[in-house]
């Protein structure tokens, strides 16, 4: 006997597969053999099809549609969909009607449920959980990329086989597309092309797209940490008490049942944000984080890192300032200058000055056959060791700017640069009587090589990281003198948007350069979050002092004026103890610092770190 279509949803509640087949309950040909999920919106049987003898997955929406126009459109939403190739898709095998109620038929074959491969495999590591969801995104960002939308994304949505393989099921099934009336999408072709929806469904389609990536990081935070978000099973419902419909909030608690490292935790915390603009907005760029979070966490050899290094090989560090090839030749024919006017016209340069210590750097590692030979860490002593010969090797080596950036993305970069050298100069005002100009100069240089990396090879996900640590107005409707919305630390967007921290990446590209633990301890800035200690060594002096130097200009960029006083007491406060230093001098160093960098790079390059009622944000997008 057929199940009456008004008890087919209330039947939906999960049992063991009966013993014997003829008391399976039918809905149509197929007999329904166990309910493996359910939503508000849809629902998934294991089911038997006589047809072909053997088991499948049958889609439908809890609620049939109520007239024929809704199931006309459920049926061309899910057609549509079905025309797409993809190895994370899987594709029904059927699109069909039974009592006017649709639903779509996907092979057994393909594999369990998300919720069912949980129960089995309970201990699988974070990594491996993570790559699930890899793989899933790589489908979703297809399909949405394609126009297609899944609308309704559950445990039971992913489909996960025997040898691993992830694929997603039940595209285009998650409930009505709202679209204007009398403009129907365009048919795909033939040839699997994607579907092109008409212009004023761009919107709706974009936003059902935001909703699948929502659902998505909702999800990832049901595996990591092994309970419902809010306690509800169904994501939707969820969704319906986030921002802006509700007011919940869902971050990845500390007691999960492995350990969430840091980076992995500021990824998902992204995802699920109360603040809709911090989320991520397409699969693509969520895709990519938890992708480079991934490979260097795992140690592969296509993560963030590799990245970087290829692009480093093909076009360089950074590219040199206009005018660098006028100098070097200049240089180059003067063969008689001292070795300190030849260095520091090369510190003019920053892009020349970080290829000579590579060059140097790096002959040293290979002529002691990394034996760990001492690093060189000033201009003087590389140009001293390389020759004329050698700056010319480096200058020639350099692409001249701005690269391969867009003019945006030079300005930027160029305001980076600026920026960068104006904490060098700080820091040069700030260090104790005896040390070197040039050392802590190229210190806040390299404590600075993960930012300048990331704005020139990233150009696009800087934008994001600094969007991220911008804070917003409260949300409309928001009761009187609510604050404002905080924005991410610079750490945290960076996880979040790469899935590697600025630091780390410029960390691993001195290693890479062959600057040896010393260096790479003053490049690691002091921790905002922890209290600054009384320094241990010459070492950690440098570091501490450049760390200063950062954090002052930093303040200068990020704080509104009102608020810049303030913020210099606070860091006084902090390193005060540590290198003898009061807000006053902070203030007199940063002035110093001002007078040197107009002095060495002209009014242009000192009217772009001037503190301004702005943020750091709206300076780089003016």
């Amino acid at each position: 006997m057929t199940l009456p279509i008004k008890s087919l949803a209330a039947a939906a509640e999960p049992s063991a597969p009966p013993a014997a087949a003829a008391k399976l309950r039918a809905f149509g040909r197929f007999g329904l053999r166990q309910l493996l999920g359910k939503s508000e919106r849809s629902m998934v049987w294991l089911a038997h099809d006589p047809r072909v003898n053997q088991d499948v997955m049958l889609t439908l929406p809890r609620v049939a549609p109520g007239d024929p126009a809704a199931l006309e459109e459920w049926q061309r939403e899910v057609n549509l969909a079905a025309r797409l190739k993809h190895p994370q898709l899987a594709a029904p095998s059927e699109i069909g009607v039974q009592d006017h109620w649709p639903f779509t038929v996907v092979d057994r074959a393909y594999g369990q449920t998300l919720g069912e491969w949980l129960i089995t495999h309970a201990d699988a590591p974070v990594l491996d959980q993570v790559a699930l969801f890899c793989d899933v995104l790589e489908g979703l960002a297809f399909a949405h990329e394609a126009g297609a939308w899944h609308g309704d994304l559950q445990m039971f949505s992913f489909l996960v086989s025997d040898q691993g393989t992830v694929r997603l099921m039940g595209l285009g099934t998650g409930g009505e597309l709202p679209a204007p009336a009398g403009k129907p999408l365009a048919a795909v072709a033939s040839t699997g092309a994607a579907p092109r929806p008409a212009p004023d469904d761009l919107r709706v389609r974009r936003a059902q797209a935001e909703r699948d990536v929502l659902s998505a990081g909702l999800l990832l935070y049901r595996v990591l940490s092994g309970q419902n978000p809010l306690d509800q099973a169904d994501v939707a419902q969820v969704i319906d008490r986030l921002p802006p419909s509700g007011r919940e909030i869902v971050r990845l608690p500390w007691g999960t049942p492995r350990p969430v490292p840091d980076a992995l935790r500021a990824i998902v915390n992204r995802a699920t944000s109360s603040q809709e603009r911090q989320r991520y907005l397409n699969a693509r760029t969520l895709l990519r984080a938890l992708t480079g979070w991934r490979d260097v966490e795992g140690h592969e050899s296509n993560g963030p890192l590799a990245m970087l290094l290829d692009r480093l090989r093909s076009v360089g560090h950074l590219p040199a300032m206009p005018g660098v090839g006028r100098r070097v030749a200049q240089i180059a024919a003067a063969d008689g200058k001292r070795t300190d006017e030849l260095a520091e016209q090369i510190l003019q340069d920053m892009a020349l000055s970080l290829e000579m210590l590579r060059l140097v750097n790096s002959s040293l590692l290979q002529a002691s056959q990394g034996a760990g030979a001492p690093a060189v860490i000033t201009v003087r002593r590389a140009v001293a060791l390389l020759g004329v010969d050698g700056v010319r090797r480096a200058s020639n080596s350099l692409r001249t700017w701005p690269g391969p950036l867009s003019p945006g993305a030079a300005a930027n970069l160029q305001r980076m640069i600026d920026r960068a050298r104006l904490a060098g100069h700080t820091a040069q005002a700030l260090r104790p009587s005896g040390y070197d100009a040039e050392v802590i100069f190229l210190v806040v240089m390299l404590q600075n090589l993960g930012r300048l990396l990331v704005q020139y090879h990233f150009p696009e996900e800087a934008e994001q990281i600094v969007q991220l640590m911008h804070s917003a107005s409260p949300p409309p409707g928001s009761e009187p003198g609510t604050r404002d919305l905080p924005g991410l630390s610079e750490s945290a967007a960076s996880l979040a948007v790469l899935g590697v921290d600025m630091d780390a990446l410029g960390s691993a590209v001195a290693r890479h350069w062959g600057l040896g633990e010393e260096v790479q301890l003053m490049m690691r800035r002091v921790a905002r979050d922890k209290p600054v200690r009384t320094p241990d060594g010459d070492s950690d002096l440098l570091r501490t002092v450049a760390s200063a130097a950062n954090d002052v200009v930093d303040a200068v960029l990020l704080q509104p004026a009102p608020k810049l006083s303030a913020a210099i007491v606070a860091i006084a406060q902090r390193y005060g103890r540590a290198i003898n230093v009061d807000a006053i001098g902070l203030r007199d160093a940063l002035q110093a610092g001002r007078r040197q960098l107009r002095g060495s790079g002209g009014e242009r390059s000192a009217a772009g770190v001037e503190p301004k009622a702005t943020s750091m944000a709206h300076r780089q997008e003016g």
